[in-house]
């Protein structure tokens, strides 16, 4: 193993930058912290996304804290999901504490307490302002997609879409969606054979069993209006430090499919409205994605082929994606690649799988003369990581043994009290939480069917009056003929009697005619 100044030297060359950057931690060399051997992270390459992995308790969410808060410091906005609660008392001064000053002393820095500016934002009934998005604005592309439906299927929600653009209804929430779909497979089958051509009943019944699972996890309360703009997430305060929008999903844990869906959706949304940006100084924001492992577990083929597309374009846009979860595994191939900054915490070896997983986590890193890799990341204590970021010139830095900072805001969470006087100030929470419900898709075809309804009914009473008038003029017809057949039957019959009764009488009087 290469000596104690060497290793120094290629640290310090490896981790000075010319642009700003973040001080992360302290580097470390058999378990030694070389005090003033500064770990930094360049914000020139911190849109080239990045991975926080490691075991439960070994401090991922706390580096994730540290990362939003020293972005925030630098003016670079922040999205966190906070999967798990505890990450909301970024949002006020740390309480310090002996340990962290010593910490610090060793790191080569002081500490110093800050709150750092935050919104709180909920995809549920969890207090803070709401995230919400039409159908219409994912378009039949993606909502396809998120729906994991056939060549076919995707088909019908092409011509469901088109139709709904054709006719001025807007597709706002899965009740219009659902209705647009029943009424295109029924009263308006006709109508859109006419138009489209036709479909099965069979792939309609397959996509409304898609859409009633999607409602199962909650979706509802995500698709509607008013609608979030993404334009929102980059907004800095007025001391110029970047405002950490934090979304509340600790009752959603259970309902992946509508976290992937969410965060499929703010993706897209991203990519389609920022405008390319190129290479800047810094990032215009970055999204810090707690419990990765829930993006990916509940996605499609489709799904993933989506998110990868958008994770290697989505850096022109300014925009960086960072990935928190136990294990390295939990993220595809495909998108670790376009990983560029990797903070391992420890990972634990308890059987043979995890031994296994532990050297295949090792071969994710820069080759080093100074660690034993897959040794090292079982030895890791709380608050230490192995770090290899992206330098201005896109190459990575050496893998360095990392003591990490303390955060500076607190490390706990918000009393009720404090999240309350936090809402109470929000600029979003007035904007979006709002309730509009105009005029859609649903309430339009309800009152259209009910019209055709009303025009069936009354053409049926139309007819029943026709069938009605003609039965009586048969009737009174009928009974004026018998009425003169009758009369004209029983003056004959008194005709004939009377002759008959004259002839008689005659032939006894004995007189001729």
């Amino acid at each position: 193993m290469a000596n104690k100044e060497h290793f120094i030297e290629t640290i310090e060359n490896g981790y000075t930058f010319k642009g700003d950057s973040i001080v992360l931690g302290g580097a470390m060399l058999d378990k030694e912290v070389m005090t003033g051997t500064l770990i930094k992270l360049p914000l020139r390459s911190m849109n080239r996304h990045g991975l926080i992995a490691g075991a439960t308790g070994s401090g991922k969410t706390k580096t994730l804290q540290i990362l939003a808060e020293q972005l925030s410091a630098k003016g670079v906005p922040s999205l966190l999901m906070d999967v798990k609660g505890d990450l909301s008392g970024i949002a006020v001064p740390s309480d310090g504490h002996p340990k962290i000053d010593e910490r610090h002393a060793k790191i080569g820095f002081e500490f110093k307490a800050s709150g750092t500016p935050v919104e709180f934002l909920t995809l549920s009934d969890e207090p803070g302002a709401r995230l919400r998005a039409t159908v219409s604005e994912f378009g039949p592309v993606l909502f396809s997609k998120m729906l994991d439906l056939s060549e076919t299927q995707a088909g019908i929600v092409a011509v469901l879409f088109k139709y709904c653009d054709d006719h001025q209804m807007p597709l706002l929430d899965l009740k219009d969606f659902k209705k647009t779909l029943q009424y295109i497979s029924n009263e308006g089958k006709d109508e859109i054979k006419a138009e489209y051509g036709s479909f099965s009943s069979s792939s309609v019944g397959a996509i409304m069993r898609k859409v009633v699972e999607l409602e199962q996890q909650g979706a509802e309360v995500f698709f509607g209006e008013r609608s979030f703009e993404v334009d929102d997430l980059c907004r800095v305060d007025e001391n110029g430090r970047g405002i950490v929008s934090i979304i509340r999903l600790t009752d959603i844990q259970d309902r992946p499919k509508l976290f992937s869906t969410f965060m499929l959706q703010i993706l897209a949304e991203i990519y389609s409205t920022f405008p390319e940006e190129g290479d800047m100084d810094q990032p215009k924001l970055v999204l810090f994605i707690d419990e990765a492992h829930l993006v990916f577990d509940e996605a499609s083929d489709a799904l993933m082929d989506q998110i990868e597309a958008i994770i290697k374009l989505i850096r022109s846009k300014g925009v960086g994606i960072y990935f928190v979860t136990q294990n390295p595994a939990d993220v595809p191939e495909s998108v670790l690649g376009q990983l560029g900054l990797k903070i391992q915490h420890a990972l634990r070896a308890f059987t043979a799988k995890d031994r296994k997983a532990i050297r295949l986590a090792a071969q994710n890193y820069p080759l080093t003369d100074y660690y034993e890799v897959d040794q090292l990341l079982t030895e890791l204590g709380t608050g230490e990581a192995l770090v290899t970021a992206l330098n201005e010139k896109g190459i990575p830095t050496p893998l360095a043994h990392t003591m990490l900072r303390a955060p500076e805001s607190r490390m706990d969470i918000l009393t009720d009290s404090e999240i309350k006087k936090i809402l109470g100030r929000s600029y979003l929470l007035k904007k979006y939480n709002e309730v509009v419900d105009r005029e859609s898709a649903y309430e339009i075809l309800t009152e259209k069917i009910a019209k055709a309804q009303e025009a069936e009914q009354q053409a049926k009473l139309r007819d029943q009056q026709d069938k009605a008038r003609k039965t009586y003029s048969r009737r009174a017809e009928k009974s004026t003929f018998e009425k003169v057949i009758n009369s004209t039957t029983t003056r004959q019959i008194g005709r004939t009697i009377a002759r008959e009764l004259t002839r008689g009488l005659l032939g006894v009087l004995g007189i001729k005619r």
